[in-house]
């Protein structure tokens, strides 16, 4: 969403939460996530500049339909015990302070461009939303793509290492800050080659392909979250 010119960065706000606003004086660019349960309809940014009032700045927001699977599998692969159930939800309020993680963000436009992390398939795409023996489950929240164990993954843009950690879903997870409420997640590693606080820079291997986690072969399951908000990371490539 344009937001016009300003000696400074302007602020925006979705509901309480920041939102990610990238350009220059000549113009500035509020760049907005939207999460899968977002109803159809008119949008709301609150916006501020430095020395003038603020203003509410409405968008349109469209349907989207994605694609819906339907698999009978074992009830045990679906129902969590209660011992993984607690560990699950351990892991949960950890992860939720991850993805609140907000840094200064870049000024440029362009660096919003993504390269894919890892070469190969897409094999699962954003927004898939499976149902397991009739249950439905969340929407997939991230691109799925298809590659050996042990392939090195890469950074798409320079980012800060904020969260390395083995998780029961998510197997050996990496969280990469990009700047600005734009963060990189990197799920079901067999290998994980930096540390909390480095700094990795674009096109740099800093992990490795696996099949950790609850997962059936070996991929990585690449995420993207913009306003604690995770979107779809084809929209960056």
């Amino acid at each position: 969403l344009s937001l016009g010119p300003a000696a400074q960065r302007p602020q925006a706000w979705l509901g309480e939460v920041p939102v990610l606003v990238v350009g220059d004086a000549i113009d500035w660019t509020a760049v907005v996530g939207l999460a899968l349960s977002t109803a159809p309809g008119t949008g709301r940014l609150r916006v501020q500049s430095e020395g003038g009032a603020p203003h509410e700045q409405t968008f349109a927001i469209k349907p989207q339909r994605y694609r819906e699977q339907h698999l009978q599998v074992s009830p045990r692969t679906v129902d969590l015990s209660a011992e993984d159930q607690a560990r699950y939800e351990r892991e949960r309020d950890h992860q939720q302070q991850v993805m609140a993680t907000l840094s200064t963000p870049w000024p440029a436009r362009d660096a919003l461009h993504m390269r894919q992390p890892v070469p190969g398939r897409r094999s699962s795409s954003f927004g898939l939303r499976r149902v397991f023996n009739g249950q439905p489950r969340n929407p997939h929240s991230g691109m799925d793509i298809a590659a050996a164990t042990g392939t090195p993954v890469v950074a798409p843009l320079p980012g800060t290492v904020i969260d390395v950690g083995d998780y029961f879903f998510n197997g050996g997870t990496v969280w990469l800050d990009h700047g600005g409420g734009l963060l990189s997640m990197y799920c079901h590693l067999s290998q994980m080659d930096c540390t909390v606080g480095q700094r990795i820079e674009a096109g740099q291997s800093f992990c490795r392909v696996g099949a950790t986690g609850r997962v059936t072969g070996p991929h990585l399951h690449w995420g993207v979250m913009l306003n604690r908000t995770m979107v779809n990371p084809a929209l960056f490539l």
